[in-house]
């Protein structure tokens, strides 16, 4: 992955929000935010804009030679104001979170090395381009802002004065390092994978604009597609010839990402942990197969063979995905009321449709943030990729399209799951930096797998079966991608254990590996990780308050924190909530 997206996305991940709250703490925690929030509007004004802060609608990443070092400056120059401030600081809250500020500064600083250390830059231009102009054109971005999409397109087009074409910046960012033989290039099948959805990219923007009533953009439009197809016969020409043909990162590198999803352990020890975790669950799934199988009358208890049958017998057709995941979100409303899990709030959740562009962008379910500085009113959207009917009229069906595996995936991308966590984030008023400055992936896809466990005993028989499956899938995750990373399992079989022992389906299978290998090695560990932080948090509550827990209670205590890594949110809630439950 090359250094430019990198730091971009780094710095998305220091992007927050400026909510109002009355606490005096919070209040001196957001002005330390604000810098980081100035050195991502300059270095990423695309991600800057789409969080929410204003100003930065129609400008660009500036590409232009020195972009790395003038990245590196800025995040230096901010790390040794941050350290200053701290050293004044008195209030224990605020030393906190200028210490999570001061931590994610530095983790970016030592990616950065890395990478241009080992890695030779390469950017899929075709999904940035489109992803800076989806950022404008949104049905929940005012109509007002979407002019700023054109001038955006032409600044990217090179059409204004003082910018160059975006897609030859990132040929120079490229061949500025070409005579680099210490560098490894990017994996052939990632740039391959690229150069083949990167038309589904160019006329996606068209179909962006073409949605809207916005006028003269065509010629813009056309300029800009052109340049984009020359940049992907470039990739072909320059880059394919110099992508390795192994999919392993070095260990330093892998080590580091597993940190920055924020997964603190070893390779080896997640995979001493996860496998024992999936015979457990394989074990409860083995068990509860039988029930499954006898509620349908099928002749089987084999759990792969149970599940193949739901997913044959419980499809649901494209044009009714929709509704049918309005109805199971309903359904899983009731349970959260009538169980107490949690507070809910007196809104509706946002279920839709992906467009052709966002899922190739997306190809998996998942949820869309709303913008978390000056929200409006937006709120997050569960999002089920588009399918595509087929010719003879029937709809193709995965495992996002059956009655069973319904229940769990809205358990975790909607309610209780990540909806309610992004929603929280806008309403509780929490810091700039627990809200987003603390956020990786162990947190957040902690509390989604965590959310569906809370809720599996409630569902139907055979939606427990399937959540079990999920969750085999996650504990897979946290061995199969270190496994993978370090040279112990071949894709070939991991996916076919995917396949056969967890009964996924080809599409997902195929997903994962490439997931695990070169799309975001490190990540897919952070979800039974983060599962596991909680699962062990809520035991030590329990232990600790007896009759006196309120699950309820507990459950709005987190997700009130924000984005918390599972250490610091440990801290509050033995700290905090403890106390005041035994009060």
């Amino acid at each position: 992955m090359q250094r430019a997206v990198s730091i971009a996305t780094a710095l998305c991940l220091l992007a927050g929000f400026a909510q109002a709250d009355d606490r005096t703490w919070v209040e001196k925690s957001n002005e330390h935010a604000q810098l980081v929030l100035g050195a991502f509007a300059e270095l990423a004004p695309e991600g800057a804009g789409s969080m929410g802060v204003d100003g930065l609608d129609e400008n660009i990443t500036d590409l232009s030679p020195g972009f790395q070092d003038r990245a590196t400056e800025t995040i230096e120059r901010i790390l040794a104001e941050l350290e200053a401030r701290l050293a004044d600081e008195t209030d224990l809250k605020v030393r906190q979170d200028l210490g999570i500020l001061i931590k994610s500064a530095k983790d970016t600083l030592y990616t950065q090395e890395l990478e241009d250390k080992y890695m030779l830059p390469y950017m899929n231009v075709s999904q940035s381009i489109f992803g800076g102009l989806r950022g404008l054109i949104d049905p929940q971005v005012s109509r007002d802002r979407y002019p700023a999409a054109v001038v955006r397109m032409e600044k990217y087009a090179g059409l204004v004065g003082g910018y160059e074409p975006f897609t030859e910046l990132a040929k120079q960012m490229s061949m500025e390092k070409f005579g680099d033989d210490s560098l490894v290039g990017p994996y052939r099948d990632e740039v391959e994978q690229d150069l083949e959805r990167a038309e589904t990219f160019v006329t996606g923007i068209e179909e962006l604009l073409a949605g809207t009533d916005l006028q003269g953009w065509e010629g813009t439009y056309e300029t800009l597609a052109g340049q984009m197809r020359d940049y992907n016969d470039w990739v072909r020409a320059e880059i394919l010839p110099r992508t390795r043909d192994d999919y392993r990162i070095p260990a330093v590198m892998y080590q580091d990402a597993l940190k920055n999803w924020g997964v603190e352990a070893t390779p080896e020890a997640l995979i001493e942990q996860a496998t024992k975790g999936y015979m457990d669950i394989r074990n409860e799934m083995e068990a509860l197969a039988p029930l499954v199988a006898k509620k349908f009358d099928y002749r089987t208890n084999d759990y792969r063979e149970v599940i193949a049958l739901l997913k044959k017998n419980g499809g649901i057709d494209g044009d009714k995905l929709l509704d049918h995941y309005h109805a199971v979100l309903r359904d899983i409303e009731e349970i959260i009321i009538r169980e107490k899990l949690v507070s809910l709030p007196d809104r509706d959740a946002g279920i839709r449709i992906a467009s052709a562009a966002e899922t190739a962008r997306q190809p998996a379910p998942h949820l869309q943030p709303p913008r978390l500085i000056g929200n409006t009113g937006e709120y997050p959207f569960f999002v089920i990729p588009l399918m595509e009917q087929n010719e003879d009229g029937s709809w193709p069906q995965t495992d996002d399209t059956y009655e069973a595996g319904a229940w769990t995936l809205t358990a975790h991308e909607a309610r209780p799951g990540h909806e309610m966590q992004f929603s929280s984030i806008v309403e509780s008023g929490v810091s700039i930096t627990r809200a987003v400055f603390a956020f990786n992936s162990a947190n957040v896809e902690g509390w989604g797998l965590y959310a569906e466990a809370i809720v599996r005993p409630y569902l139907p028989i055979e939606g427990q079966l399937i959540s079990l499956q999920y969750r085999l899938m996650r504990a897979a995750r946290m061995y199969l991608d270190p496994m993978l990373n370090l040279g112990l399992i071949t894709p070939e079989e991991a996916k076919r254990l995917i396949m056969e022992d967890i009964g996924i389906g080809e599409s997902w299978a195929q997903n994962e590996v490439e997931r695990y290998t070169y799309r975001m090695p490190g990540q897919a560990t952070a979800y039974y990780y983060g599962y596991n932080k909680m699962q062990a948090l809520r035991a030590q509550v329990e232990l600790k308050l007896q009759g006196a827990f309120d699950q309820q209670a507990f459950h709005d205590f987190v997700l009130d924190q924000g984005m918390l890594p599972p250490d610091i949110l440990k801290a509050a809630v033995m700290d905090e909530f403890v106390p005041s439950q035994l009060n």
